[in-house]
């Protein structure tokens, strides 16, 4: 393809030729051939300016920038906005994916990834292609990549949707986070529905404060209806959620479905709520069709996310009642109160991604419906982010649990002690003094496990489905399901020596 055949596309200038055929786009100088266009995207911590002399050693032809460089012997091309020009450029490379495929949007602090699943789950029991884009990892067709953002790059994006087009996927769920909706990732993607899940603290580092918060999810409701499908667009919004019923008021180009656990008048609105150990049913509410639902999924917090799965399934024009049947069927995602295999262990141990005050309160609380003895929980939060949800979990796990490790989490580039600190403002607060603060997370994991007896529950939340743990800049393998084993196995070996110890003195 030529530059000019995709040129002009938003008041760009070009410096050299364009007439330069244009094999493949990268913004990575290490992912760039011959006669790529590089995008050199400005960052906060690297500058992609920096790599261009890289790309033109892969074999770049041309380059994308922000700032003319007479040193640079490619054909340039400028804009005020790398990233929002590579979205406008990358739909038009790939020829606009997008419109052959019916995109779904889930957006909202908590519940994105497993409201995926249940997507998924359904539109697969109905034997529909569907492929996923969110936080666990991105797949479609049978072919799975692990995922480094929840929301894509907007290239990698539209290259992901063009492969998935071309397998046949006809419907694509992605979650939508608010930094990729901020950032201008999901620019030009033409969804048909978008779902609101909830908005509670997180990312304030980002966006500063909860109105900048919510303008940023608001981005997705705002571009329904905007491009050239002239398919009937929907918004499925939380009406018990405050930000919810903002949203719901707020001028959208599309027909609003409301679910509820409250709300008589919403149009999804479950009844008859039962949470048990083995997953929780209740009555869901359709016009003036009522079905059973029945999950492997645990908490209050998980029929909301029912709820959503099912508004989107209907408004893509599916029977409701068999999409209640393909919910019935839809698997859990992982690390979302993933139970760990504990042999012959007399205990519960449960991980969970649980990384905000209201995700860790959702999980608590769905776990202390459940019978047991004592709720052990381990927990840390992340370096490099929202400092203001650190003493709201400290105080949130220690109000809620019987005992509590504070740990590390992704650290990042922040000292783990701070860390530490920052949790410990809000638990001495509450005067409580049922936790001990353990900075290695793999010793904080041993110790809760070891302190569980008959009938407990131990709840190892922050990381989920993570198999890694970031200190420093550096990325080391650790998945809390594999330590949790473990050091289960460990517990139940020292038991099973000791009973024989016992039985050969008594033999003697």
């Amino acid at each position: 393809m030529k530059l000019k055949d995709i040129l002009p596309l938003e008041n760009e200038t070009v410096y050299g030729n364009n007439e330069i055929e244009i094999s493949g786009i990268a913004y990575d100088s290490r992912k760039t051939g011959k006669n790529y266009l590089f995008f050199a995207l400005p960052g906060h911590n690297v500058d992609g300016k920096k790599y261009i002399g890289d790309a033109v050693k892969k074999g770049a032809a041309a380059v994308v920038s922000d700032v003319y460089d007479e040193n640079i012997p490619l054909t340039q091309i400028i804009v005020k906005d790398v990233f929002r020009y590579m979205s406008l450029f990358s739909a038009k490379f790939y020829n606009y994916p997008d419109r052959e495929m019916t995109i779904i949007g889930i957006t909202g602090t908590n519940g994105k990834t497993t409201i995926t699943y249940m997507i998924e789950g359904i539109l697969s029991y109905m034997k529909e292609q569907c492929g996923v884009i969110g936080t666990v990892n991105y797949r479609y067709a049978g072919k799975v990549t692990g995922a480094d953002n929840t929301t894509p790059q907007s290239l990698d994006l539209y290259k992901m949707m063009r492969e998935m087009s071309d397998a046949g996927v006809k419907y694509l769920v992605m979650e939508v986070s608010s930094h990729a909706l901020s950032l201008g990732r999901v620019l030009g993607i033409e969804f048909d529905i978008a779902a609101f899940t909830n908005l509670t603290r997180d990312h304030l580092d980002f966006h500063k404060d909860f109105e900048s918060y919510f303008e940023a999810k608001s981005i997705l409701f705002k571009s329904l209806g905007k491009g050239t499908k002239i398919s009937e667009k929907y918004a499925i919004i939380n009406a018990d959620d405050v930000y919810g019923v903002k949203l719901s008021k707020t001028a959208i180009n599309a027909e609003i479905k409301l679910y509820s656990v409250k709300n008589k008048e919403a149009d999804f609105r479950a009844e008859d709520i039962l949470i048990e150990s083995g997953g929780t049913s209740f009555s869901v509410v359709y016009k003036n069709q009522k079905e059973k639902v029945s999950i492997k999924h645990i908490g209050l917090h998980n029929v909301y996310n029912a709820l959503a799965a099912l508004g989107c399934a209907v408004s893509l024009g599916k029977n409701f009642e068999e999409a209640v049947k393909g919910l019935n069927n839809s698997p859990q995602a992982p690390g979302r109160l993933e139970r760990v295999d504990c042999g012959r262990a007399d205990f519960e141990t449960v991980v969970d991604y649980a990384h905000t005050d209201d995700a860790l309160n959702n999980v608590i609380s769905a776990l202390k419906l459940l019978k047991h003895n004592r709720l052990i929980t381990v927990f840390g939060c992340g370096g490099d982010r929202d400092r203001t949800k650190r003493p709201i979990m400290g105080k949130t796990a220690v109000e809620m649990s019987d005992f509590v490790f504070i740990t590390s989490d992704n650290p990042r580039t922040e000292d783990p002690k701070q860390i530490l600190l920052d949790i410990e403002v809000g638990v001495k607060r509450t005067g409580k003094r049922n936790y001990k603060v353990t900075e290695d997370r793999e010793n904080a994991i041993k110790e809760a496990v070891m302190m569980a007896s008959k009938g407990d529950i131990v709840l190892i939340a922050g990381k989920g489905h993570e198999t890694y743990q970031i200190i420093g800049t550096e990325k080391l393998h650790f998945n809390d399901v594999e330590i949790a084993k473990k050091f289960i196995g460990l517990k139940e070996k020292q038991k099973s020596d000791s009973g024989r110890i016992e039985q050969k003195e008594f033999n003697f």
